[in-house]
């Protein structure tokens, strides 16, 4: 893919990440998923060489970059066909917050383990009853006697909360002027008493597995709040914005993984006599045209990594729900016509693309589905009236 808006550090961010990703390649992501195990090693080796917390600050262990270097590393591991979703989740989400608002001692608790991949953090907004509408959020917490903070409520499609040290929790306080509830965020330790997970069995078959959190009264210390307990919306859009930075990477990735699958198939069969399928336009344009989505796509997500990387977090905020959204359809639209390039081929295991429908369809609807970011677009850029 073109990488003409790119410095010359960032094109050799892709080459080594790229590098990385082949070491492992696609059968050792698929075969730990059947396991029900993590690739840990590649977690490990991607640490190790600083890509985990590329966008985490210098001063705590990490690459001092932003989200331009972190979506690269996302999007040329899926490339690979080795993607990391935990990398959505860890260093993009609650690195950023905790890099942005987090205290002196979070920070140095908790990014330099964040950076290096000794770490990993989940993180929880979702709810059984809320689903898209974070303003439906129970999970509250209240203070305690001692300053502290008792945590109620429950999440649920929680990713990755069995290999995680922590998970970063989107509660809501009491505003004591007005008595409505405003969002919080809460570092909640993996083993704090009251707190239990439920593993949801999913379709999907992916090493990262989904669970259902509950909160029975969970008492956390004052210094377990992240930020500021007035800032509210502030704090969480400033980890949902890389979260759909990531989310369009990886999907990029993925749907470049599978455009070149088909693409490989494409120049090598013969069915009638002569030329490879390739050459029939049935099959070459809408290879073409996948490309050129997830191309375009992949310019939305620049645009959106470098207005967050600049501050500008209402601009980012637009230009991440919409290169989210181009980012999954063109996906969908990519995996598909690669399955349907090798035909029965296409949904064997031998050419590891079958799997990848599931996954990519998963892209329309997580970490926010795409009516929701239309939603988003008809209201806050076309300034359209509410119909909720």
């Amino acid at each position: 893919m073109s990488t003409v808006l790119e410095t010359e550090e960032h094109q050799a961010l892709r080459a080594a990440v790229a590098a990385l990703g082949k070491r492992f390649g696609r059968d050792y992501t698929t075969d730990l998923a059947r396991k029900g195990e993590h690739p840990r090693e590649l977690w490990e080796a991607a640490g190790k060489l600083g890509y985990l917390g590329v966008n985490l600050p210098e001063e705590y262990g990490g690459g001092g970059g932003g989200m331009a270097e972190l979506s690269i590393v996302l999007e040329e591991l899926g490339a690979a066909g080795s993607p990391l979703l935990m990398m959505v989740v860890s260093p993009a989400i609650c690195g950023t917050v905790i890099a942005r608002f987090g205290t002196e001692a979070q920070k140095r608790a908790w990014l330099p383990g964040l950076s290096d991949g000794s770490l990993t953090m989940s993180f929880g907004i979702t709810e059984p009853d809320a689903g898209s509408n974070s303003h439906r959020i129970t999970t509250t917490a209240r203070r305690d006697d001692g300053g502290g903070w008792i945590l109620s409520g429950r999440k649920v499609f929680i990713s990755g909360v069995d290999i995680s040290d922590a998970t970063l929790i989107v509660g809501r306080t009491e505003d004591a002027k007005s008595g409505s509830l405003k969002p919080c965020l809460f570092i909640v330790p993996r083993d704090t008493p009251g707190f239990t997970r439920t593993h949801i069995d999913m379709e999907l078959h992916a090493a990262e597995k989904q669970f259902e959190l509950t909160f029975d009264d969970v008492r956390l210390p004052a210094d377990a709040l992240v930020g500021d307990e007035d800032a509210g919306l502030l704090q969480l859009f400033a980890g949902l914005n890389p979260e759909r930075i990531m989310g369009a990477a990886f999907a990029i990735g993925m749907g470049r993984y599978a455009v070149e699958r088909a693409v490989d198939y494409a120049k090598t069969r013969t069915v009638w006599k002569g030329a490879p399928i390739g050459a029939h336009q049935a099959i070459a344009h809408p290879l073409a045209q996948a490309h050129i989505e997830l191309e375009l796509s992949r310019l939305m997500m620049q645009k959106a990594a470098r207005l967050y990387d600049d501050g500008d977090d209402t601009g980012a905020g637009e230009a991440a729900n919409m290169a989210k959204y181009a980012a999954a359809e063109a996906c969908v639209r990519a995996v598909d016509q690669a399955v349907h390039t090798l035909g029965g081929n296409g949904l064997t295991r031998e050419y590891g693309l079958a799997s990848l429908v599931t996954a990519a369809r998963v892209s329309r609807i997580a970490p926010v589905s795409r009516e929701m970011i239309l939603n988003y677009v008809s209201h806050q850029t076309l300034g359209l009236p509410k119909s909720y």
